[in-house]
Parts: structure tokens; C-alpha cells; sequence
């Protein structure tokens, strides 16, 4: 599929697996072992750099603008590297920098907020604004995770589980209207 504005670069015999149906922005740059799965969106200026192991994104999930998404290769002691696995029906806050971890189904990650190597995000768990989650660390499920370095603040009450999976929803719907507007500007 043509997707202009987007750079798309192979690298190291490897070139991005991105779904017909997902939303990538003008203005991104998606770079070699990168799988983006089905109704996902990457919104305007992001940068995913998986030149030294993989990234892989599920359905219905967004990486909000500017943020960037890389991974940690193989080392002494540490054969598997640090890929980036996302899961499905994520929701990624902009400028966000996600690196070689783990977020599982439904997590959330907020605005400006730092999650790093093999550290994992529990499913229906959020990663507040501005937080850094440093390497290895693990949240719960349903947990509101804060600062610098992040911390379990509390758990997650079904109201606010319920806010994420409304915000995931309105994303998937949005994007489709950003990739109409963004065909009709191209037709222009």
C-alpha cells in the first residue's frame, strides 16, 4: 500500500509489515522489523526504529504524535535483546519514548511518559503522564503507575478501565477520519 508522507525504510533485509487497514501519518518514519497489525494507528511524526531487533504492534492500538518507539539487540548475558511488544487496544500518549519493553493488551501509556527496557505494562494498567518505568520493572494489572521513577500510586477502578477503552475507540475512529482527510488533501 502507497503511503505518502511516510517514510518506510528497509534495513538489514528487513522491511516494516504494516496492514492494509491501519492509519500511519505524513510525517512518520517506520524503519526496518516493524509489524503494525490491523485498525492501529501511528499518528503524525512518530519514529519506530526497529534496526536491532523487532517491534510489534496489535490491532486497534495508537502511538500518539511524536512519540518514539526503538529496541536493544542481543548482548553478552542476554541473548533475546529487548524487542518491543505491544499488544492490542493500546493507547500510546504523545510524545511518549517506549524502548524494548512489554505493554500488554489495553495499557495504557500517558502523555511525555518513559517506559524502558524489558520493563512490562500490565494489561488495563496505565503509565501516568510523564512517568519513567525503569528497566525491568513490572506493574500489575489494573494499576495506576507515577513519576520519576515510577511507582504503584493505585489500582484502577472499572471507571477509569473504562475511560481507556473509550480512548482506544475514539482513536480507531478518528483515524479513519485522518486518512480520509489526508486522501482527499493528496487529491488536491
Amino acid at each position: 500500500m502507497n503511503r505518502p508522507g511516510v517514510n518506510i525504510v528497509p534495513i538489514h533485509g528487513k522491511t516494516p509489515k504494516i496492514d492494509d487497514s491501519a492509519f500511519i501519518a505524513p510525517g512518520c518514519t517506520i524503519v526496518g522489523d516493524v509489524t503494525i497489525g490491523a485498525e492501529s494507528s501511528i499518528w503524525y511524526n512518530c519514529v519506530l526504529r526497529a534496526d536491532v531487533s523487532r517491534i510489534v504492534i496489535g490491532e486497534r492500538t495508537n502511538v500518539q504524535d511524536g512519540s518514539v518507539l526503538h529496541c536493544d539487540p542481543p548482548r553478552p548475558g542476554d541473548p533475546d535483546g529487548s524487542p518491543l511488544i505491544i499488544g492490542d487496544d493500546v493507547l500510546i500518549g504523545h510524545m511518549a519514548m517506549i524502548h524494548g519493553c512489554v505493554i500488554e493488551n489495553r495499557g495504557f501509556v500517558g502523555l511525555g511518559a518513559i517506559a524502558m527496557n524489558k520493563a512490562v505494562i500490565g494489561s488495563d494498567a496505565m503509565l501516568a503522564a510523564g512517568a519513567m518505568l525503569t528497566e525491568g520493572k513490572v506493574t500489575g494489572e489494573r494499576e495506576l503507575w507515577g513519576g520519576r521513577p515510577a511507582r504503584k500510586m493505585r489500582d484502577l477502578d472499572e471507571a477509569a478501565v473504562m475511560g481507556m477503552r473509550m480512548g482506544t475507540a475514539h482513536y480507531a475512529e478518528n483515524a479513519r477520519h485522518h486518512a480520509a482527510a489526508v486522501d482527499e488533501a493528496l487529491k488536491s
